[in-house]
Protein backbone atom coordinates (compact mmCIF):
# COMPACT_ATOMS: atom_id res chain seq x y z
CA UNK A 1 0.00 0.00 0.00
CA UNK A 2 1.52 3.24 -0.98
CA UNK A 3 1.69 5.54 1.55
CA UNK A 4 3.15 8.97 2.88
CA UNK A 5 4.79 10.70 5.34
CA UNK A 6 4.10 13.76 6.86
CA UNK A 7 6.52 15.41 9.41
CA UNK A 8 7.96 18.78 10.55
CA UNK A 9 4.71 20.17 12.64
CA UNK A 10 5.18 21.58 15.69
CA UNK A 11 4.19 25.00 18.06
CA UNK A 12 5.24 28.06 16.49
CA UNK A 13 4.77 31.80 17.62
CA UNK A 14 3.29 33.85 15.35
CA UNK A 15 5.27 35.18 12.51
CA UNK A 16 7.68 31.94 12.75
CA UNK A 17 8.26 29.31 10.43
CA UNK A 18 8.22 26.04 9.75
CA UNK A 19 8.92 23.59 6.85
CA UNK A 20 7.08 20.33 6.30
CA UNK A 21 8.21 17.26 4.32
CA UNK A 22 6.33 14.66 2.67
CA UNK A 23 8.22 11.52 1.88
CA UNK A 24 7.77 8.33 0.03
CA UNK A 25 9.50 5.23 0.44
CA UNK A 26 7.23 2.75 -1.66
CA UNK A 27 6.78 4.82 -4.67
CA UNK A 28 8.28 7.75 -6.72
CA UNK A 29 6.80 11.25 -5.94
CA UNK A 30 8.25 12.32 -8.94
CA UNK A 31 5.61 11.01 -11.42
CA UNK A 32 2.55 12.29 -8.92
CA UNK A 33 1.17 16.31 -8.66
CA UNK A 34 1.28 16.85 -4.91
CA UNK A 35 -1.40 18.76 -3.11
CA UNK A 36 -0.92 20.17 0.69
CA UNK A 37 -4.09 19.98 2.43
CA UNK A 38 -4.57 21.05 6.05
CA UNK A 39 -7.87 20.81 8.27
CA UNK A 40 -8.85 23.01 11.71
CA UNK A 41 -11.24 21.35 14.13
CA UNK A 42 -14.73 21.91 12.59
CA UNK A 43 -13.82 22.64 9.57
CA UNK A 44 -13.35 20.61 6.22
CA UNK A 45 -9.96 20.36 4.79
CA UNK A 46 -8.88 22.62 2.29
CA UNK A 47 -6.25 22.60 -0.25
CA UNK A 48 -3.35 24.77 0.52
CA UNK A 49 -1.20 24.10 -2.28
CA UNK A 50 -0.52 22.15 -5.01
CA UNK A 51 2.56 20.99 -7.83
CA UNK A 52 2.50 19.07 -11.11
CA UNK A 53 4.23 16.06 -11.50
CA UNK A 54 7.93 16.84 -11.96
CA UNK A 55 7.16 16.56 -15.72
CA UNK A 56 5.79 19.86 -15.86
CA UNK A 57 6.00 23.21 -13.12
CA UNK A 58 2.66 24.44 -12.67
CA UNK A 59 2.07 25.27 -9.10
CA UNK A 60 -1.13 26.75 -7.07
CA UNK A 61 -1.60 28.53 -3.43
CA UNK A 62 -5.05 29.44 -1.74
CA UNK A 63 -5.25 33.18 -1.55
CA UNK A 64 -4.78 32.93 2.54
CA UNK A 65 -0.91 31.34 2.10
CA UNK A 66 0.06 32.80 -1.05
CA UNK A 67 3.06 34.78 -0.43
CA UNK A 68 3.94 33.43 2.59
CA UNK A 69 4.11 29.31 1.92
CA UNK A 70 6.10 27.79 -1.15
CA UNK A 71 5.89 24.17 -2.50
CA UNK A 72 8.76 22.49 -3.78
CA UNK A 73 10.15 19.19 -4.52
CA UNK A 74 13.59 17.20 -3.71
CA UNK A 75 13.29 14.21 -6.40
CA UNK A 76 16.95 12.29 -4.84
CA UNK A 77 14.89 12.55 -1.46
CA UNK A 78 11.86 11.56 -3.12
CA UNK A 79 10.45 14.41 -0.62
CA UNK A 80 8.31 17.30 -1.20
CA UNK A 81 8.47 20.24 1.31
CA UNK A 82 5.65 22.72 1.91
CA UNK A 83 7.95 25.87 3.71
CA UNK A 84 5.38 27.89 5.69
CA UNK A 85 6.32 31.98 7.04
CA UNK A 86 5.34 34.79 8.45
CA UNK A 87 2.88 31.85 10.12
CA UNK A 88 -0.88 33.05 11.45
CA UNK A 89 -2.76 31.70 14.21
CA UNK A 90 -5.39 30.73 11.48
CA UNK A 91 -2.75 28.68 9.94
CA UNK A 92 -3.32 26.38 12.55
CA UNK A 93 -4.40 22.67 11.57
CA UNK A 94 -3.14 19.32 10.81
CA UNK A 95 -1.42 19.10 7.58
CA UNK A 96 -1.69 16.61 4.98
CA UNK A 97 0.23 15.48 2.06
CA UNK A 98 -1.50 13.47 -1.05
CA UNK A 99 -0.42 12.18 -4.50
CA UNK A 100 -2.81 13.09 -7.30
CA UNK A 101 -3.97 10.28 -9.30
CA UNK A 102 -6.87 10.62 -11.60
CA UNK A 103 -4.96 11.51 -14.95
CA UNK A 104 -4.87 15.27 -16.25
CA UNK A 105 -5.73 18.55 -14.01
CA UNK A 106 -5.04 21.89 -13.76
CA UNK A 107 -3.04 22.37 -10.10
CA UNK A 108 -5.99 24.98 -9.07
CA UNK A 109 -8.19 22.48 -10.11
CA UNK A 110 -6.61 19.95 -7.93
CA UNK A 111 -6.18 21.99 -4.82
CA UNK A 112 -10.27 22.78 -4.97
CA UNK A 113 -11.35 18.94 -3.60
CA UNK A 114 -9.99 16.32 -2.25
CA UNK A 115 -11.31 13.91 -5.10
CA UNK A 116 -8.64 12.69 -7.00
CA UNK A 117 -6.11 11.98 -3.88
CA UNK A 118 -5.90 8.13 -3.38
CA UNK A 119 -2.57 8.09 -1.48
CA UNK A 120 -2.70 10.16 1.96
CA UNK A 121 -0.38 10.91 4.85
CA UNK A 122 -1.53 10.93 8.28
CA UNK A 123 -0.77 14.53 9.31
CA UNK A 124 0.94 16.32 11.34
CA UNK A 125 0.25 19.17 13.73
CA UNK A 126 0.68 22.67 13.32
CA UNK A 127 0.00 24.92 15.51
CA UNK A 128 0.34 28.69 16.17
CA UNK A 129 0.26 30.57 19.01
CA UNK A 130 2.28 32.84 21.37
Amino acid sequence: QEQLVESGGGLVQPGGSLRLSCAASEFPLDYYAIGWFRQAPGKEREGVSCTSSSFGSSTYYADSVKGRFTISRDNAKNTVYLQMNSLKPEDTAVYYCAAYTWGVATVQAMCASVDGFDYWGQGTQVTVSS
